[in-house]
This record gives C-alpha cells, sequence and structure tokens, in this order.
C-alpha cells in the first residue's frame, strides 16, 4: 500500500497523459467589471441612489464586494474550511489531493480542490462537469488553469473573485447576496457562527437546515474554530428556515423604479430630488398616523416642477403601513370630488358666460335627469343665498358648481377636460350628466396634478415626466381666465365662508390651492401650486371603504401645506405677473349680497355694480328621455294608461318635439306618450324648425295596444331600468 502523500507523483503523472489544454483565463479586473448585479439602481436628478429593485429573474447578485468589506471572521472560516493552505500552495494542494485520490481509490470519494481551482472552474465552463464528479482530464486542466491563474492573479483577488462567484444558498451568489439574503446585514457585519454556516453552505448550497447545522458543527470542530455548536443549530434554523429575502436597502420609490428599471436599464437617472422625495414620505407617513383611529389607511403624494413637467417626488403609496403595499396610489382611478371646479369656471370665464364677480344662487334645486332626480347639496348642507363666482369657487359651494355646468352643457365640460390630459374619463357629457360638475369621474392624482399645473402655466399643457425631457406645451385654456382661477383659488378670504381663515390651506407664501372630499367620504384631495411647484395628495383606503369624518382639508391639505412650506423654506412663493387682457376694477353689490371689492375680469367683461338676480340662460336640451335610456313596459298595468313623460330643460313653450320624424302638437311642457317597443329616435325644435337636441331611446316588453297615443294625463309614469 502506497502511503499518504507518496501518490502525489502517480496520481500527477496518470493525470498529465490525459490532459488537455485549458482554455486562456480572464484577468481579475475583466472579471470584475465584467460582473453584473441582478439588483438594477434609480438615481435622483443629483445621481444618488434612492431605489434598488431586481431586474434579472435568475440567480441573485448583488454588487461586487471588495475583501476589505468582508468580516475577518468570515475570511477565516472560509479559508480554513475550504482551503487550509491556501495562502502557501501555488494553485494546488498536492498533500489534499493525494489524500483525496487514496480516499476514492478504496471507495471514500471525497473533492481536494483549492479555492484557486475553484475559481479556474466558475471562469471557464469547459471544467465543470456535466453531470456527476469531474473526469481525470478535467480534473488535470483544473490543475493547470489553477496553476496558471495563481501566475496572473494576486492571493487576495483570487479569494475576492471566490467569494463573489461562489454560490451560497438556492440563487443567491456571492457573499453580498448571501449576507443581506440570509442574515439581513453586509458582508463587514458577519458574525463568526454566520460565517461558519456560510462555510457549511459552500459545499451544500441547499441543504435543509439540519444538514447545514451538522455541516457547519463539524467544520468548526475540524478548524477549531471557537464556536459552539448550539449557536450554529439556532442559526441554521433562523437563517434557513424560510426561503432567503433580500430586502433593499434603498426603498424611497418603488413605484418610480418599477416604471424605468429593467434589465436593458439596470441604472438609470430621474427626475426625482432625493431631499423632497424623502420630505413627501415622511409627511405621509406622520398625517397617516393621526388618522389611523378614523379609518384611513392609505395616501399618496405627487410633486412637479410647473415649467419642466418634471416630477420631483413620487410617492405612490405608505410603504409598510400601506393596506397593499404594490398599488400605486399616484395612478390609481378615483372619484375627483370637487378637484374638477376650477376647471369648470375657468372654461365659463373664457367663454364670457361668467366673471369673478357674477353671482350665482346657492340654494336648494331639484334637477330632473334621464335617470331620475338630482338634489345637489354643499359639504355642509347648508346654503349661502346669492354668492359670487370668487366666493362659490373658493367656498367649494355645490349647487353653483351645477349651475355652472348647466351654462355650458356636459359634453363641452369632457372635452375640455380631456385635453387637460383626463383619460380616465371617457364617457360623454349624458354620461356624467349634472354630477360631473361635483366629481363624479374618475381621475388619477397624476392627472389632476398635471392639470393644476396647466393653471399654474397660464393654461399650456404638457406631460408630466419621470425622466429628463422637453415637451412642448400646447395651449388648452385662455391665459387671461387661468390667471383669474389661480387668484380665486388662492384667495384666503373667499375661501372663509366655508373653511375660516385658519386652516389647513393657509400656506405662508402665495399658494393656489382646491380640496376635494368623493362620495361618502372614500377619497380626499389637496391639490395646489406656487410660483415653482404643483403639489397634489390623496389620502383614503385603497380598498375603496369609507373614511370616519376626514375631509379634504382635514385628511389630504395639512400633507400639502407641510410641503409646500418645505419647497419654499429657503425662496419665497410669489403670485403671478399679470397678464395683458386683464382689468381690474372696483365693483359693488346690489343688496349688498357681498362686500365692495376690487375684482379682477377679463377685458370687457368688467361691470362696477352687481345685480343681485341675473338671468340664467342655458342651452335648452332634452331632460327626459336621456340618450341610450331603455324604456321598461310594466306588465301589470294596462297598457292604455301607460305614459312617458317627455321632458326639456329649462322648460318652454317656444320649442316642439318631433317622434320618429312627426310632429308632436299640444304644450310641449306637459307632453305624454304611449309607449311603443322598439327604438325611438326625439328631436327638440326650436320656432325656426331649427333642431337643437336629439335622444335615441329603446322601449322593451309586451304591450296588448300598440297604437300611438300623445296627451293626456298618465296614472302611472314608467321609469327607466
Amino acid at each position: 500500500m502506497l502511503p499518504r502523500g507518496g501518490f502525489t507523483a502517480f496520481a500527477a503523472f496518470t493525470i498529465f497523459t490525459v490532459s488537455a489544454a485549458s482554455a486562456a483565463l480572464p484577468s481579475f479586473d475583466q472579471v470584475r467589471f465584467g460582473f453584473q448585479s441582478t439588483e438594477g439602481v434609480l438615481l435622483d436628478r443629483n445621481g444618488q441612489p434612492i431605489q434598488e429593485m431586481r431586474v434579472e429573474e435568475r440567480g441573485r447578485r448583488l454588487d461586487w464586494v471588495p475583501l476589505e468589506e468582508v468580516s475577518p471572521a468570515a475570511l477565516e472560516a472560509i479559508v480554513r474550511a475550504e482551503d487550509k493552505r491556501f495562502y502557501h500552495h501555488r494553485g494546488v494542494d498536492w498533500i489534499a489531493l493525494s489524500d483525496a485520490a487514496l480516499d476514492t481509490l478504496f471507495a471514500h470519494p471525497r473533492g481536494a480542490s483549492t479555492i484557486s481551482m475553484q475559481v479556474a472552474a466558475q471562469l471557464d465552463s469547459a471544467l465543470m462537469p456535466k453531470t456527476g464528479r469531474r473526469s481525470v482530464a478535467q480534473k488535470w486542466d483544473q490543475i493547470r488553469a489553477a496553476q496558471a491563474l495563481e501566475k496572473g492573479w494576486s492571493k487576495r483577488q483570487i479569494l475576492e473573485a471566490y467569494l463573489n462567484l461562489s454560490t451560497f444558498r438556492g440563487e443567491l451568489q456571492g457573499i453580498g447576496a448571501a449576507a443581506r439574503g440570509l442574515f439581513g446585514k453586509q458582508p463587514s457585519g458577519l458574525t463568526l457562527a454566520e460565517s461558519v454556516l456560510l462555510a457549511a453552505l459552500l459545499r451544500g448550497p441547499n441543504a435543509v437546515p439540519a444538514a447545514a447545522a451538522h455541516r457547519a458543527c463539524a467544520i468548526a470542530a475540524g478548524a477549531h474554530l471557537n464556536v459552539g455548536c448550539g449557536r450554529l443549530i439556532a442559526e441554521a434554523r433562523q437563517a434557513l428556515g424560510g426561503p432567503p429575502r433580500i430586502e433593499p436597502t434603498l426603498a424611497m420609490a418603488s413605484h418610480v423604479a418599477r416604471a424605468l428599471l429593467s434589465q436593458e436599464r439596470r441604472r438609470v437617472r430621474s427626475t426625482l430630488d432625493g431631499a423632497i422625495q424623502q420630505a413627501a414620505i415622511e409627511t405621509l407617513s406622520r398625517q397617516l398616523a393621526d388618522l389611523e383611529d378614523r379609518a384611513v389607511a392609505d395616501g399618496a403624494v405627487l410633486v412637479a416642477d410647473n415649467r419642466t413637467g418634471e416630477v420631483l417626488a413620487y410617492v405612490g403609496n405608505a410603504g409598510n403601513r400601506a393596506s397593499a403595499f404594490y398599488v400605486d396610489g399616484v395612478r390609481a382611478a378615483r372619484q375627483a370630488g370637487s378637484t374638477l371646479k376650477p376647471f369648470l369656471y375657468e372654461m365659463a370665464i373664457e367663454q364670457k358666460l361668467l366673471t369673478a364677480a357674477s353671482l350665482t344662487e346657492d340654494s336648494p334645486v331639484n334637477l330632473v335627469t334621464p335617470t331620475g332626480l338630482y338634489v345637489p347639496q354643499n359639504y355642509d348642507h347648508d346654503f349661502k343665498g346669492m354668492v359670487s363666482v370668487r366666493t362659490a369657487l373658493s367656498s367649494s359651494l355645490n349647487v353653483p358648481a351645477v349651475r355652472t355646468l348647466m351654462l355650458l352643457g356636459a359634453e363641452p365640460f369632457v372635452e375640455r377636460l380631456r385635453a387637460l390630459g383626463f383619460e380616465d374619463i371617457t364617457g360623454d357629457g349624458d354620461f356624467y350628466g349634472y354630477s360631473l360638475a361635483l366629481g363624479s369621474a374618475e381621475v388619477t392624482l397624476w392627472q389632476l396634478v398635471d392639470a393644476y399645473r396647466t393653471l399654474a402655466n397660464g393654461g399650456r399643457w404638457s406631460r408630466l415626466t419621470l425622466e429628463p425631457a422637453h415637451f412642448r406645451a400646447r395651449k388648452v385654456m385662455d391665459e387671461g381666465a387661468a390667471y383669474i382661477v389661480a387668484d380665486i383659488l388662492a384667495d384666503k378670504l373667499a375661501r372663509s365662508p366655508s373653511f375660516g381663515m385658519d386652516n389647513a390651506l393657509s400656506a405662508r407664501q402665495w399658494a393656489a390651492v382646491k380640496t376635494g372630499t368623493s362620495k361618502d367620504m372614500r377619497d380626499n384631495w389637496c391639490i395646489g401650486f406656487t410660483d415653482r411647484y404643483t403639489v397634489g395628495v390623496w389620502v383614503g383606503n385603497f380598498d375603496g371603504s369609507p373614511m370616519h369624518d376626514v375631509s379634504g382639508v382635514t385628511g389630504a391639505a395639512p400633507i400639502w401645506l407641510e410641503l409646500v412650506n418645505f419647497l419654499h423654506r429657503d425662496a419665497a412663493s410669489h403670485a403671478p405677473v399679470r397678464p395683458p387682457g386683464i382689468v381690474e376694477s372696483p365693483v359693488e353689490f346690489e343688496h349688498e349680497v357681498e362686500a365692495p371689492r376690487s375684482e379682477l375680469f377679463l377685458a370687457g367683461t368688467e361691470m362696477r355694480t352687481i345685480a343681485a338676480k341675473q338671468p340664467e340662460t342655458t342651452r335648452v336640451s332634452i331632460a327626459y328621455p336621456g340618450n341610450g335610456t331603455i324604456i321598461a313596459v310594466d306588465p301589470d298595468i294596462p297598457a292604455a294608461v301607460q305614459r312617458v313623460r317627455f321632458m326639456m330643460r329649462p322648460e318652454t313653450g317656444s320649442y316642439r318635439w318631433r317622434l320618429d320624424g312627426v310632429a308632436i302638437e299640444g304644450d310641449p311642457s306637459a307632453t305624454f306618450w304611449r309607449p311603443q317597443t322598439g327604438t325611438h329616435t326625439l328631436a327638440l325644435i326650436d320656432s325656426a324648425g331649427r333642431e337643437v337636441d336629439n335622444v335615441r331611446f329603446e322601449v322593451r316588453g309586451a304591450l296588448a295596444d300598440h297604437r300611438s297615443d300623445v296627451g293626456g294625463e298618465p296614472r302611472r309614469a314608467v321609469p327607466p331600468s
């Protein structure tokens, strides 16, 4: 029998006779700089990292870890366990190799690869066995490659590459990923027990916790490392009890990272400002904590630069405290509440239908719609009587907004909203009806901030952007009307009837702002702008559940106010420069409806005395049935007494009805039609014979009597289905 160690020459001779040339190995610098993390990094506008995100599905690697950033305990444990004579051989430990050969000869196979040999195999796939153990030829090629590696690389470089290229557990490749994924720390903080466990995993990356602990105990005992087996067992249970999880050390903008990072774009500079982003995160978190007892769980914040459209802060949710971590509150569609009112009044002022001094009536009103009776109410269930447009908008009164929509028409307003970027408003004017004035349409925080930024820019709209870009702005609003609306939204005194003088909308700087609360207190909004920034805040619950006694001014506004004050901590915000075509004129109101004041007008619309009652002219249109209405015949009512009433708004005797091309005689305000199954076209005709409106509707159900009959008072009107 050959003595241990005496087999070396024989083994070397045998292997040499079947050797094959190994491929040329790369340099250390080529390996290090060619190493690619599976994590993408989002940078802020100043080049500072603010978010990590995985961009590759196969494997898990973090940035290359230099040797000096690995704890001494880990270096000692891994070298002792894997290659105890690493610093003394030149790539091959012939003593270990001969001992392994003898053990293999006597049916106890074991490996004897040095760290250098393992690195050589990691760099050359030809040296890796296809299945099972390496062939004799592969082993010899690996030896030659290790010896060549030792000639071109230093020991420190070889060990550094080994720690970064080796797989430790599952998909965790490299000591950086292993330390973060298993222990939640950097490699510099690894303890001796953690390091011994990592050494054990190098030999069996997929071992169950008990087997890994057993192997770690053997390594500690064999290498005379000062760590008890009980500690190693506990470490294995804790670290290996579940799937490895790498928590990002940078987590400030996850939704933006998902939008911008990819396998092809691993490092992207965004428009975000790290300081503003952090302030937005902290402010949102504090306010949601204060509202926790009012059934509020979620919120979102968006801050944009007025001039460029660059997004400076984008907080899609409250992070770990959010009810749904991956939901993006910036892009989620929600009911707009009162946030659309500024665009409604701007359009009416632009078309010279109203001025900021025009009086409108805030009083109870019952409106007939194609789907029933609509009775708008104010938030405080109170009515202010005659008020100016300035007061109506600043105090967010509902009935005046509905009256203004009646003046404009719902369809033109829908078209204006789409021009402002509200892509989720897909229905026509009849679909939304009067409730559009009060925000029944669904919008996103992204869209609202861009639309309010348009007001800040004098009516010129361009897209928001998360990366530096240039978009050509297009004119959507009249500059003068936008200026007047901005002035109204910044008017603290005009806001006081509803909000008082001391409220969360009163910034230290000039700022125009509007709040909104959707039906049943499901959504809170606060959107506003200074001379440089537009800030938007949404507060609510992602599942749509209502909040308890939380309005825009108590929910979202405190966040808005704190951010505006933060943004202008070093520079004041100034009111915009008055554009040409704006006239400032003193006004007084009949019957002292409001106090005399100086008011802004578009040139040619100015007035000095405002009448307490002004006629409201609205476009005459069909109120019922609505376009697309389906009327169901009631089978329990005799056909002879069933009637449908045709209604117009406003009611007037100077118009006539025409049904399916046939004129209907009689009083147009008391027209009752006996329904006939089928599809019908109803038109409204003015005194000159011109058609001013028309609708198509359908009658469904079986009728015993199909004779057309108009007139008479019905016993029961058939409601739409």
